[in-house]
């Protein structure tokens, strides 16, 4: 095929070209490249020009051999010809473009494989091999060369020596390391043809420079896919790329340079007087160390030791000063120069000399040498080396000490970690990190193989899992071959000072304790669940069992009882390992779930059977009504059963308890009948297995059943709360409530199965004559549905017409409405007049996209963007009551079952034409009066609020506002025909019935139950006293915060560990005790009678504490799966149990534990269920649900699990209902626990009261600032722009911006976020493939694609999209990898399987929300979307801050990263917030109802 190229040449110079091409002139390879070089001259672009014109200058100044300078100025003119013959591009050292010589695919020869045997094939037949190349085999196990280094570790095969293995250098041989090693094909002896046919193709690898082969072998077999480039050429060597600008040449040696047998022989090296005693102890190889040293493949180019080269035996050679092992000084003086030593057999780290760098080795067929300095050439490359060793003991040391750090908090570590003196880098970064994540993974798993078998791996922990999948490591990769692990012997000493033991009361201590006995018993019995499947195909699992273990020498074929059921210790699967952690955390942030009820009432679920008792009535009936004859007492078998007692009820199912009743009625009506009020078991509750088998629970469920299905009599106790219970705390030493004889049970608590709510029962008093057939349950379930239907009352008689009845007052759910309230209604109840142009959904995909410049943007198929607000729903609508009618019937009777309701329509501002913009600048609450009048049925109101002319106020409009949700003003009316503003009439002001309509909400409606109170808190709402508050794990001090903001509580007391944290706490809270210190010790100190701790610090004793809160960390146990034994010893001692201790020794009225939403599903929910289970058996009512912050005022999804507990005699709180609207597919909050679906009490579902708060509301108005901007205090320079900025700026006279900080990324990431586009969804698939300059003076590569992609097949313009040979469905290859490239070589590598990584590298969006929070903006942590819409950086300390919730007032302590942390980690106060004013809404009715004691009788009409 005659060469296409892209320059324009005349006919006769291509004809001359293609001669010297098919090599006819039978010149050298100088002189046929000179001959190009003359021919193409006048027709070379300038920039060709010149990288000729500098290649010549290098040979002048003899920077460069002639034979470097030829083969580099004949890649130059290829490049210059555009040359693309297919022969070329086809095997490129040994990896295709997926086809091979016969245009079949490549079969088996899996790249490494090839490669290896390839240049096994060659060392073989090469001549110039040095003659003493002792140790060295080929692949094929040919006959070892007798050498004295035979012995001695010989090539090291696929592994790189450990950290491990340092300090204790246990030779290792060739034949060990064979066993198991499954480097792919490389111990298999590979058929004859198949070498032949890779000699040849070694052969044209080696000869296509000298003569460009022009024909065209595969001619008419396979069709070209649109001329895709091929990959560059590479060393088949060192596999470094020929055109590579980083590609370097060893400059050769000086004169008096000596061969390595000579240079041992030189006196000057002699340690020992000949003195052959010396030698034994180095097993007959002498050491040396040298310095000024290179190392570099036969062809010269300089190359790293440590990426696996020497593993597949390339030979690689050093050249350097050699001095005695004694001499410590690195300069050359004294040593020996030494010319290509070698070939490195083998190298090797042994240990931190005396702390930071490790010593490296090699190891030839004469000699071991250690390294000290490198040449100013190698330099760079060993830095490399030295960089990823360091790197690795800082990975582990940091992982052993924090096992929950998240990838984040990696990086913060390595970020902040200054490297030592004498590596010649100034600092680590991310890329540092990725670059050597194979290696640092392979150090942790050496690491873990180490440690004890019930130690948890570090492997797992949520930062290396992390890791793993971002850098793509292949795992479990170096262990097969790896004889016994030496224990670790670098300077990483195990930390054993871990949380201390958690302080337990002794309840606490027993439900664990027992719970946790007997499931470990059951689990051993059933064969501990499900049993996991090992990957089966990374080494580990192929290794054979080591015999030796403890593990092994439990099996039976060693010997063994086989009663253990451990795998080997050295066959611990590690992607087993890291998919359990995995499976932990996959509660999806965003899963789109419907929000169905299920009402599966346990009564219709009863199966019951008869039973064959005598049944006879005692005494006379006492009522009789119709033909119903009530009794009071009746004969079954030989007990009396009275009204009141409680049975048991046989179930159809045998396996299944005894249902349990309370008769509340008996009665003969042509049958026995009676009615039973059932109890519920633990075990049908939340509670689960975790249930004390004894307790039964209240449910609101009863009906009639004929007396032949009751089985007997049961005892059936009410547990009153003691009168001392608040200083019982920590008292209870016995699990046990009562004794177990078969027929007793107790109960203590009402149970809603549909929320999960405990409560105290309600105390009920049946009227007198109404004890024969009371039924608790009953009323009710009457009350519950009279409140659902709406009633109307106050007919207005002057007002009456023809086909309608007007009233004056309606009820719905317990609120009353009259002629003049304000409701809210669903969005659908009506339209407004001014269509605003909704936001078209358009997709941001472009198609017209160049894919040679933007290569991975073809990953952006889907239009969803994360974080965008597109889906969220509108707020309620607004409407004022004008009338309140029913429709006449036939009949002329007003028709109640539909009460309709006549509107005032409420425009919001972006209803009206100005649209979203006009919201942005107003108020939230503020909305215009409109005579628009719309019918609504009163069925759909969805609650009250209250909506008043500002000008009619008697106090600011922000002091209204502030007193609560549902206030909203007005100050014009909207005209929607002439879209003008104007004033509100007179109807709309008419004094707004002020003094009506205010104390109203209160009465008691006609004979219905207490009326819930109105939800404004109106003036005469008595004032709360605040709660003393204990904030346990408080961090800086969101929670207590939020609390604070709602009135309800002041934070007394704060315990938080890490001091900066509790600087922050201090810095906000100047009147709390902060206690820096473990709430083990603390606890343990009150528990064992101490007033102050060791700094004077006084302690919260009994009684002190009303409210406790806080969020334990949940480290060591947060999986999905079952316990285990290691995970439930993590769990008994785990922070949960400290906390649930300090709510029993205290006592307080409230206690609140917030989570992680996950909280509720770790270990099959059973860390939430013993959690409830234990504020049960202490007394407390309690409840939990799943929130999300955005619901509640800030534009970030946070959802969060929330635990709430009060004491007997209190109020349970309910959770807050939603205030603004927010992305549904971040909203779905139910749980699953064992199969039933259970939702928190919210009963507006997704609605909300507000709009939704976006980015642009958050930070629009803080000042431009650079990456790495560091100015602590700054001014706002402007005025806030929002409802949300005003809020958050705080009333007070403060122009100073505190925190407006960002992290400094490095150079890399720099540029790389000043690339992303600025379009919302924009993230890394947007960066173009394109060399750049960075800051720091250093250039960018181009990232190369070198593979085909299985998956994603080409580009529109045929070009490849693989990065490494994984793409291919081969087994990853180190030389593939890329580093210092635009795009992150690591994303396009592991993308197929993450879901192209969407976010990384996101663009934050002004219309949209955060995603979480997170302890370290990173752009490719696990939460990439951190830049800032428009600039080019990362969001600030400040936006995170305000992303939260915190005013602009609020201070943080410590560096950026102590401050990034303090934020992240805080519960946002307008969640904690909406949270308190729903506990004080519970203290405030508490105290009315203290008020007015007496019991209602009221409550009992029922009955008559």
């Amino acid at each position: 095929m005659p060469t296409r190229t892209s320059l324009s040449l005349p006919e006769d110079v291509k004809e001359r070209l293609q001669v010297l091409d098919e090599g006819g002139d039978s010149l050298s390879e100088e002189e046929c490249v000179k001959e190009k070089l003359r021919l193409l001259q006048e027709f070379l672009l300038a920039d060709t020009q010149d990288q000729l014109k500098i290649l010549e200058d290098k040979l002048k100044s003899s920077e460069l051999s002639t034979e470097v300078y030829t083969s580099e100025v004949k890649a130059v003119l290829k490049k210059a010809l555009g040359v693309v013959k297919e022969d070329e591009g086809k095997e490129q050292n040994g990896h295709s473009n997926g086809f091979s010589e016969n245009g079949s695919h490549k079969d088996d020869g899996e790249q490494e494989g090839a490669m290896d045997t390839q240049e096994e094939v060659e060392a073989i037949k090469s001549p110039s091999a040095p003659k003493g190349r002792g140790g060295r085999r080929s692949k094929a196990d040919s006959e070892p060369k007798k050498s004295p280094a035979s012995t001695r570790v010989t090539r090291n095969s696929g592994k790189q020596p450990t950290i491990l293995s340092m300090f204790s250098r246990v030779p290792k041989r060739k034949s060990d390391e064979l066993n198991g090693e499954t480097t792919h094909g490389d111990a298999e002896v590979k058929p004859e043809e198949d070498i032949a046919e890779e000699v040849h193709e070694e052969k044209r690898l080696k000869t296509e420079d000298e003569k460009p082969d022009a024909e065209n072998t595969t001619n008419g077999k396979i069709k070209p896919v649109s001329a895709a480039k091929p990959p560059p050429p590479k060393c088949p060597d060192c596999r470094q790329y020929l055109d590579d600008s980083d590609l370097k040449f060893f400059q050769g040696d000086p004169d008096d340079a000596l061969d390595e047998p000579e240079m041992l022989t030189d006196e000057r090296l002699s340690l020992f007087d000949a003195n052959e005693d010396g030698f034994e102890s180095y097993e007959d190889l002498p050491q040396h160390k040298i310095t000024n040293f290179s190392v570099y493949d036969k062809r010269g180019h300089l190359c790293p030791f440590d990426s696996g080269l020497i593993e597949k035996n390339v030979e690689l050679y050093f050249s350097c000063g050699v001095k005695p092992i004694f001499d410590d000084n690195p300069c050359m003086d004294g040593g020996v120069p030494a010319k290509k030593l070698g070939p490195i057999n083998a190298w090797w780290i042994t240990g931190f000399d005396g702390g930071e760098k490790a010593l490296i080795g090699f190891t030839t067929a004469f000699a071991d040498y250690i390294l000290m300095d490198p040449s100013e050439e190698y330099s760079p490359i060993f830095a490399l080396m030295q960089e990823k060793i360091y790197i690795s003991k800082i990975v582990v040391e940091f992982l052993q000490k924090n096992q929950d750090a998240t990838y984040e908090d990696l990086l913060n570590k390595i970020e902040t970690t200054v490297p030592p003196a004498g590596l010649n880098f100034n600092r680590f970064t991310e890329d540092t990190l990725l670059r050597h994540a194979q290696f640092v993974v392979e150090q942790v798993e050496s690491y873990d193989e180490a440690g004890d078998s019930d130690e948890q791996p570090i492997i797992i922990t949520p930062c290396m899992r992390d890791l793993i999948k971002l850098a793509g490591v292949t795992l479990g990769k170096r262990r097969a071959a790896r004889r016994q692990a030496i224990r670790h012997p670098t300077k990483i000493e195990k930390d054993s000072k871990g949380p201390t033991k958690a302080t337990t009361t002794k309840l606490v201590y027993q439900i664990f304790d027992t719970f946790f006995s007997d499931q470990i018993d059951q689990n051993n019995k059933d064969g501990g669940g499900v049993k996991r499947h090992r990957c089966g195909v990374c080494e580990v699992c192929q290794a054979p069992d080591c015999g030796k273990c403890s593990a092994c020498k439990d099996m039976i074929k060693f010997g063994g009882s086989g009663r253990s059921k451990q795998a080997c210790q050295k066959r611990r699967c590690p992607n087993l390992a890291v998919k359990e952690a995995e499976d932990d955390e996959n509660v999806d942030e965003e899963e789109v779930l419907p929000l169905l009820k299920q009402t599966k009432k346990m009564s219709q679920a009863k199966k019951k059977k008869q039973t064959k008792n005598k049944i006879s009535w005692v005494g006379e009936p006492i009522k009789t009504d119709g033909r119903k004859e009530y009794y009071m007492k009746v004969r079954v078998e030989n007990e009396v059963v009275e009204v009141g007692d409680c049975v048991s009820v046989s179930p159809a199912d045998p396996s299944h308890p005894l249902y349990l009743a309370r008769i509340t009625a008996l009665w003969e009506d042509g049958e026995k009948m009676f009615h039973a009020h059932w109890f519920c078991r633990g075990t049908d509750t939340v509670l689960g297995e975790s249930s004390d088998p004894l307790e039964l629970f209240l449910v609101d469920e009863c009906e009639d059943m004929q007396l032949s299905f009751v089985q007997g009599k049961v005892n059936v106790l009410y547990k009153a709360p003691s009168e001392d219970w608040f200083m019982e705390g920590g008292m209870d030493d016995d699990i046990k409530v009562i004794e177990d004889d078969g027929k007793s049970f107790f109960y203590q608590l009402l149970y809603d199965g549909e929320c999960a709510r405990f409560e105290s029962p309600p105390k009920v008093t049946p009227l007198e004559d109404c004890k024969y057939k009371f039924c608790a349950s009953c009323v009710r379930s009457k009350e519950r549905e009279a409140q659902e239907v709406p009633s109307v009352y106050e007919p207005l008689e002057d007002e009456q017409r023809d086909s309608k009845v007007f009233y004056g007052l309606a009820t719905l759910k317990g609120e009353q409405y009259r002629v003049g309230d304000s409701v809210y209604l669903p969005p659908e109840a009506f339209n407004f007049a001014v269509k605003v142009a909704s936001p078209v959904k358009r997709s941001h995909r472009k198609d017209d996209v160049d894919e040679d410049l933007y290569p991975e943007y073809y990953r952006k198929s889907s239009d969803y963007i994360k974080g965008s607000n597109l889906d969220a729903p509108e707020p309620f609508r607004v409407g004022r009551i004008k009338e309140i009618f029913c429709n006449k019937r036939s009949d002329g009777k007003p028709d109640r079952t539909e009460v309709k309701l006549r509107l005032y329509k409420f425009y919001r501002p972006e209803n009206t034409h100005k649209g979203p913009k006009g919201a942005y600048h107003s108020d939230i609450n503020q909305l215009y009066w409109s005579d628009e009048e719309v019918t609504a049925n009163m069925a759909e109101v969805l609650g009250r609020c209250q909506v008043e002319y500002a000008e009619d106020l008697v106090e600011s409009v922000q002091d209204y506002s502030s007193r609560g949700p549902d206030r909203f003003y007005f100050l014009e009316a909207y005209n929607a025909k002439t879209k003008s503003f104007e004033d509100p009439p007179n109807h709309a002001r008419s004094a707004v019935h002020k003094g009506k309509g205010k104390g109203k909400g209160k009465g008691k409606g006609k004979g219905k139950a207490a009326l819930q109170e109105s939800q404004d808190q109106e003036p005469q709402e008595p004032t709360a006293s605040k709660l003393r508050t204990l904030d346990v794990f408080s961090g800086c001090g969101g929670l207590s915060e939020g609390f604070h903001q709602a009135g309800i509580s002041e934070t007394h007391w704060a315990i938080e560990m890490w001091d900066p944290a509790a600087q922050a706490f201090r810095l906000n809270n100047p009147g709390t005790t902060v206690f820096t210190e473990d709430c083990n010790v603390l606890l343990k100190l009150v528990m064992s009678g101490e007033k102050t701790n060791s700094l004077g610090q006084k302690l919260p004793q009994k009684g002190d504490v009303e409210m406790l809160c806080g969020g334990p960390p949940c480290q060591g146990f947060s999986g999905m799966n079952r316990f285990n034994s290691r995970t439930y010893s993590k769990f008994k001692n785990s922070l949960v149990v400290s906390y649930l201790s300090y709510c029993d020794y205290y006592r307080p009225k409230f206690f609140l534990l917030e989570n992680v939403r996950n909280f509720v599903s770790f270990k099959r929910s059973m860390v939430l269920k013993l959690t409830l289970r234990c504020l049960v058996r202490m007394g407390y009512q309690c409840t939990f649900g799943v929130l999300q912050a955005g619901q509640y005022g800030v534009a970030q999804t946070r959802r969060r699990a929330i635990i709430l507990a009060a004491a007997p005699g209190e109020k349970l709180p309910r959770f807050p209902e939603p205030l603004h609207v927010f992305a549904p597919r971040a909203c779905s909050l139910s749980v699953v626990v064992d199969e039933k679906k259970y939702v928190s009490n919210v009963t507006r579902g997704n609605g909300g009261i507000y709009r939704t708060i976006t980015v642009r509301d958050t930070m629009s108005d803080l000042p431009e600032i650079r990456n790495g901007a560091a100015a602590l205090e700054i001014s706002y320079n402007g005025e806030p722009q929002s409802w949300f900025q005003r809020h958050i700026r705080g009333s007070q006279y403060q122009p100073i911006l505190r925190d407006h900080i960002c992290k400094d990324m490095s150079a890399l990431v720099a540029a790389r976020m000043r690339h992303i586009p600025l379009a919302p969804g924009s993230d890394w698939r947007d960066l173009p493939n394109i060399e750049v300059r960075l800051r720091d003076g250093t250039t960018t590569k181009k990232l190369r694609y070198t593979h085909p992609d299985k998956k994603n097949g080409r580009s529109g313009t045929g070009a490849l999209r693989g990065v490494c040979s994984c793409a291919e469905g081969k087994p990853c290859d180190p030389a593939d990898r890329q580093f210092n490239t635009l795009i992150p070589w690591c994303l396009p590598h592991t993308g197929n399987r993450h879901n192209h990584w969407a976010g990384l590298y996101g663009r934050l969006e002004w219309d949209g929300f955060f995603s979480t929070t997170v302890t370290n903006p990173e752009p490719m942590g696990k939460q990439g979307r951190v830049l800032h819409p428009e600039q080019h950086r990362v969001v600030s300390v400040r936006e995170c801050a305000r992303s939260q919730g915190f005013p602009d007032t609020y201070r943080f302590f410590g560096n950026i990263l102590d401050k990034h942390r303090q934020v992240g980690n805080a519960v946002p106060p307008p969640l904690s917030k909406a949270i308190g004013l729903e506990l004080k809404k519970c203290v405030q009715e508490k105290m009315k109802n203290n008020a007015t004691e007496p019991v209602k009788q009221e409550k009992m009409e029922v009955c008559n």
